[in-house]
Order: structure tokens, then sequence, then C-alpha cells
């Protein structure tokens, strides 16, 4: 199943780097080379479209609500295939794989937006508890370590202003899923919208395959190859 995974991610970046390098390269030619040395485009987008549909998708970070674990900028590979092959658009699961679990960083449909895809980290799944007592997180009653969670502003909230820092307990039902950003005071999720429906995650992030830093115009190459946890 690995080996599967590492072709598609290789597949993957032919497809966004190397292939419109290799046709970029064959335009400049002279046309005797072109011709002998000819690509078929449309095999080449049967084969994207399948692996982007079934297998992994590539996305790219616009916002800081995963900093640090992502930073504006990383392009990151989802592996779609891990919570089970969906048909497109009507997001029924054909081949059952496996369930989101607690500190998976997940890809998913928006469910205020449903033209928009979000990612975040999960949190609690159908059947647990969540509670926040002052930015502490408590997962059925328990508090838990939770090492990917970065408090920015000393200030809390109370319960009456906003959900950011107090909430519940409530019960995550059934066949959804709580997340949060790991960006916990600049993220925008469960806390204030609800809950995610199974049925439209995408895929579990996996790695940065690039990283572009927008505001020092240069690539971030400390960053490219890192495996996401």
């Amino acid at each position: 199943m690995s080996l599967i995974f590492f072709l598609s991610a290789l597949a993957i970046i032919y497809i966004y780097f190397g292939y419109p390098l290799v046709v970029l390269m064959a335009s400049r030619a002279k046309p005797r080379y072109v011709r002998k040395a000819s690509i078929e485009p449309s095999v080449t987008i049967l084969i994207a479209a399948f692996i982007r549909t079934f297998v992994v998708q590539a996305f790219k970070i616009p916002s800081g609500s995963m900093k640090p674990t992502l930073e504006i900028g990383d392009h990151i590979l989802v592996n779609k295939f891990s919570y089970g092959v969906k048909l497109p658009y009507l997001r029924n699961t054909i081949i059952p794989v496996g369930q989101p679990q607690r500190g998976d960083i997940a890809v998913f449909i928006y469910p205020e937006d449903k033209s928009k895809d979000f990612i975040k980290r999960v949190i609690a799944v159908g059947g647990d508890t969540v509670e926040i007592r002052d930015k502490k997180l408590y997962i059925n009653g328990v508090a838990v370590d939770d090492p990917h969670g970065v408090h920015v502003e000393d200030v809390i909230y109370p319960r009456s202003i906003q959900r950011r820092d107090n909430l519940g307990p409530i019960k995550v039902p059934e066949g959804t899923l709580f997340v949060m950003g790991d960006n916990r005071d600049q993220s925008y999720d469960s806390r204030f919208w609800g809950f995610v429906k199974l049925e439209d995650v995408i895929g579990k992030a996996f790695i940065i395959y690039f990283s572009w830093d927008s505001e020092n115009s240069g690539v971030r190459w400390s960053r490219i190859g890192k495996l996401l946890n």
C-alpha cells in the first residue's frame, strides 16, 4: 500500500511540475525533434484524473489557521485512499478502508459552503464528548495532552462572548468529526460552525511537497518533504 502512495505522489509531482516543464522544453525545440518525442497529453490527463479522484490530491494552504504545522504557501499531498474510496460528487464510500482518527490532519468540504475545502486537525470522533475550559481541551471528561495546539493570545474569552476558549461539554454525533486548527486562537472551525460529516472528508494530509514564502519571494527548502502528523 505504501508503494502505491509513493508512486502516486511521484506521479502528482510529475503532473504538477515535470509535465509542464517537458511541454515547455518541447515547445522551444525544433519541430522535427518535437515530432519524434511527441507527448500524449490525453494519457497524462487520464492518469492525473484517476489519481486525483481516488488516490492522491494536491492542495495549497491559503491561511494561517494550521500554523505552525502548515504555513501559508505550503503545498501538500492528501491521501484520499486512507478513508476509503468515494464516488465523485455522490460522496458514497464504495471501498471502505479506514476512519479518521484523533490527531489526523484532514481535508474536508466546508459544511457552510460546499464549494470550499478546509483543512483542520481531528480533535474528536463520533461518540466523544468535547469540552474546552479556558483554552484547555478535554475529551470524554479527561484533560488531554495537546502538543499540536498553539495559543498566540493571552486573552481568554468567556463563553458568553464567544466559544473559542470555553465550550461545551458537547457530544459529537456518530458519523461526524469535531475539528480545530492548530493555531487555536486564529482558526475558524468546529467551535463556531459545528461538525464535519464523514462523507465530506476528502482525505488525510501526509506530506509537504513544496513551500513558497510569498513575503520573501522564495522557496522554503527546509519544509519540502516534511511528513505531517
